[in-house]
């Protein structure tokens, strides 16, 4: 047997090569050496390179093919996908499951806090929800609410926590992108008030996505976003607020100019101070400071103040309150308690104003 376990060919006896087959006819003996009767074998004599045991075999380069030319065919080199490092693990192997992440650790809702104690319509948001996560983000909700204006970073942790469970209800997504306003994360902010937007098919946060523009530093896209709307199409305070932020984009690419004219709409009335109020006026006065108008800018900056102080002193904050501009903040007509409460848009007998303040020009907006 060879060493490669395949049995040899037997040599020199039995039906083999280099024997006699006495089946033949003729055959009686052993063949008789001599030149062969019919001339000589065509082709020349035979080469050794007959034999099975001779010839070239895959893997051994020690000769080739005798009395052919075609070229040895070369050994395929091993494919990368053959070659598996030594500290894989085999493919069939079932790898180890990525454990499940744990749930992460909210910020303690007060004892006294109750989910019936947030917005009746926030609250017919997230009828959605399962009983017990609406409670659990109604209590998030309340808290963001309650401590927005003295812990901005605490409310965003609150919002968050409730849109752990309620990302897809539109209140809760507003009120994550509110908060993160006040901490000064525009980006965050902007991303979840045009998910608010989307969900909820309102405009009512336009001013803030503008302002965020403007904390990313890109007014040129503030202003695009504040156009993409009819501003008749929103509530007054919305397209008050609009009006500010437009106007705060133009003062970021140098054109105040522009930026006055964005803030000269009617609702720049010193006779009546409402919610906006004092905002618009203070938005005006720092546009006036910016051209060089110092005079006028001191006028307004004290408009502002006058209604500011007036709305606090008065409840409702938005009844239609008549203001004195006479810089007096004492001078105040408040509203009968058993009178209908004025629409913005309509405002009964205005304080006249006196005739040094009638006489600013730009009091006439």
């Amino acid at each position: 047997m060879a060493d490669n376990g395949r049995p040899r060919r037997p040599r020199g006896d039995g039906p083999g090569r280099g024997g006699p087959r006495k089946d033949r006819p003729g055959n009686d003996g052993p063949r008789k050496d001599g030149p062969r009767k019919d001339g000589p074998r065509q082709g020349g004599p035979r080469q050794d390179s007959s034999r099975r045991d001779d010839r070239h075999r895959p893997g051994d380069k020690s000769g080739s093919h005798s009395g052919s030319s075609r070229p040895e065919r070369p050994t395929r080199a091993p494919r990368s996908s053959d070659r598996r490092p030594s500290g894989e693990a085999p493919r069939f192997q079932r790898r180890e499951r990525t454990p499940v992440e744990p749930e992460p650790v909210f910020p303690d809702v007060d004892n006294d806090v109750e989910p019936k104690m947030l917005d009746r319509i926030a609250r017919r948001e997230l009828t959605a929800l399962g009983k017990e996560e609406a409670e659990f983000v109604a209590s998030h909700l309340v808290m963001a609410g309650r401590v927005i204006e003295d812990d901005p970073a605490l409310a965003l942790a609150h919002a968050q926590a409730a849109a752990y469970k309620g990302s897809r209800i539109a209140v809760v997504r507003e009120t994550v992108g509110i908060a993160a306003y006040q901490t000064g994360d525009f980006a965050l902010s902007l991303r979840e008030l045009r998910t608010h937007r989307r969900l909820s098919g309102s405009d009512a946060n336009l001013p803030m996505m503008v302002d965020c523009e403007r904390g990313l530093g890109r007014p040129d896209k503030a202003i695009e976003l504040a156009h993409s709307v009819d501003p008749n199409s929103l509530d007054t305070t919305v397209r008050v607020e609009l009006a500010i932020a437009l106007s705060g984009a133009r003062l970021d690419k140098g054109q105040a100019d522009k930026a006055l004219l964005e803030l000269q709409i009617p609702e720049l009335n010193p006779d009546v101070a409402y919610r906006y109020s004092p905002a618009l006026f203070d938005a005006y006065a720092v546009v006036l400071d910016e051209l060089g108008r110092s005079d006028e800018a001191a006028t307004w900056g004290s408009r502002a103040n006058v209604a500011a102080e007036a709305l606090e002193a008065a409840q409702p904050a938005d009844d239609g309150l008549m203001v004195d501009d006479a810089l007096d903040p004492s001078i105040v007509d408040e509203p009968a308690v058993d009178e209908p409460v004025l629409d913005e848009a309509v405002v009964d007998q205005p304080v006249a104003l006196r005739r040094d303040d009638a006489e600013d020009p730009e009091g006439q907006a």
